[in-house]
């Protein structure tokens, strides 16, 4: 199997249902080759275990410091990592290996892809009595995040950690517009409805002498998703994708945000066209006071400006509601797993949690609640200024054509391009997404 390696329930689907899968969402068909050099997943020693991730960069770096830190807690066990490409080519090459009972022994999925692989036997449920032998329960988690770990009464996820999409902003414009508290961060009640949301972004523009709020969306294949999402789930707005459709949404409300998206960059809060790389240039170059965008950029934006600030996305439209995605440990199906190996995968997987400080540098929430309650993980800035974000996060619908990488978060980000760039009326914009979400709705499972 292609990657790198880094030293540190139910019935197998056939693998006509598993290509046919692939093919559904989107994903890049891999030939027989692609698996043959996976046949050689389960020879590794006993104490070996094989995790698949796509952490590379610093995150991947960090991964490896983990599992250093978290050696203590796992003694006599070696987490060996293969790091795959990133997107369609992972989530491809991780359901054929299931599919074929080729796979590791623990890979990481982003929790919004988990409605298309749990119900299809390629995932095997976690042990929770195990789990709790080392230290994990589900009382450590936040409800909002643990919810999505389940089906049909199992858990097939154990969350990494939680990352939202948030604002970053730069302290010195902010606090000349008037927008941070006393003890110096940002005062989200400013934000707290359309007219105050764009007020805010006109004194942060007057307060940087040029630009308010950036928001890289033009060419993106999900940035416009994610904005929208979490904005209509403020709005309480039902958003219920039965199995053959149609839709259950609030098209008014869907045309609502559409339309506050449409002030945002209507050129006096925010420029109409930056992409995804021009907003980030802009932010960092101080050409912008604040942008939304999900705290995976901390490390850019830290690099730039040891101070940067950072907040929970505001409640806009009333409901608490943040988007976000969570990376999580899934146990890829075994027909016949070996128990030993099993519970060295459980003890590795809670070890690793423990070292969640460590994943917690990069930005990302860590899932197990203790490691955000220490005073270390208070200290540090901006991450303990944002963390509150996780008791609200809303991920994407639980359908199985959803979620990171999706030819869903494209087609629902494209129509949104052409409100925001193209002057679509927004009437016409969410009952063109409601289209389109019937489309993909109209489509059968592969499970």
């Amino acid at each position: 199997m292609t990657g790198t390696p880094v030293p540190v329930g139910p019935p197998a689907p056939s693998r006509r249902r598993v290509l046919t899968a692939a093919l559904g969402a989107g994903a890049a068909v891999l030939g027989a080759d692609a698996l043959s050099g996976c046949g050689s997943a389960r020879a590794a020693d006993s104490s070996t275990v094989r995790l698949w991730d796509l952490f590379s960069g610093a995150d991947g770096g960090l991964l490896n410091d983990m599992v250093r830190a978290a050696r203590p807690d796992m003694p006599g066990t070696r987490v060996e990592r293969t790091v795959l490409e990133w997107g369609t080519p992972y989530y491809t090459k991780l359901a054929m290996a299931s599919a074929g009972g080729r796979g590791p022994d623990v890979a990481v999925s982003h929790m919004s892809r988990l409605a298309g692989y749990a119900p299809t036997g390629l995932l095997d449920p976690w042990d929770l009595d195990l789990l709790a032998e080392y230290g994990i329960t589900e009382d450590a988690f936040s409800k909002a995040v643990w919810s999505r770990t389940q089906f049909q009464g199992h858990t097939y996820a154990v969350p990494l950690d939680t990352h939202p999409f948030i604002v970053f902003y730069h302290p010195g414009p902010a606090r000349e517009a008037g927008l941070l508290t006393r003890d110096g961060a940002l005062d989200t009640e400013a934000f707290s409805s359309p007219d105050r949301f764009l007020a805010a972004g006109r004194e942060l523009a007057r307060a940087s002498g040029k630009q308010g709020i950036a928001f890289g969306y033009v060419t993106d294949t999900a940035q416009g998703w994610r904005l929208f999402y979490g904005l209509y789930r403020q709005t309480g707005g039902a958003f219920e994708l039965p199995p053959g459709g149609p839709a259950k949404v609030d098209v008014d409300r869907m045309a609502e945000v559409i339309a506050f998206m449409a002030r945002i960059v209507d050129g006096r809060v925010n420029p109409r066209r930056l992409d995804y790389a021009s907003a980030i240039a802009a932010f960092t170059n101080r050409q912008t006071a604040m942008i939304l965008s999900g705290e995976w950029e901390l490390g850019t934006f830290r690099a730039a400006d040891e101070n940067v600030g950072a907040a929970p996305f505001p409640t806009v439209f009333g409901t608490p509601a943040v988007y976000a995605d969570s990376h999580s440990f899934v146990l890829p199906h075994h027909p016949h797993p070996d128990r030993a190996r099993r519970r060295r995968t459980h003890q590795a997987v809670a070890a690793l949690l423990k070292a969640g400080q460590i994943w917690a540098t990069a930005g990302h929430i860590p899932a197990y609640g203790p490691v955000t309650r220490t005073r270390a993980y208070a200290a540090l800035r901006p991450q303990s200024h944002y963390a509150s974000a996780q008791d609200h996060v809303v991920l994407d619908p639980a359908v199985w054509f959803a979620g990171a990488g999706s030819d869903f978060q494209n087609a629902m980000s494209q129509v949104l391009q052409q409100a925001l760039l193209d002057g679509l009326a927004p009437d016409r914009a969410a009952r063109a997404m409601v289209r389109r979400l019937n489309t993909f709705l109209s489509k059968p499972s592969p499970a």
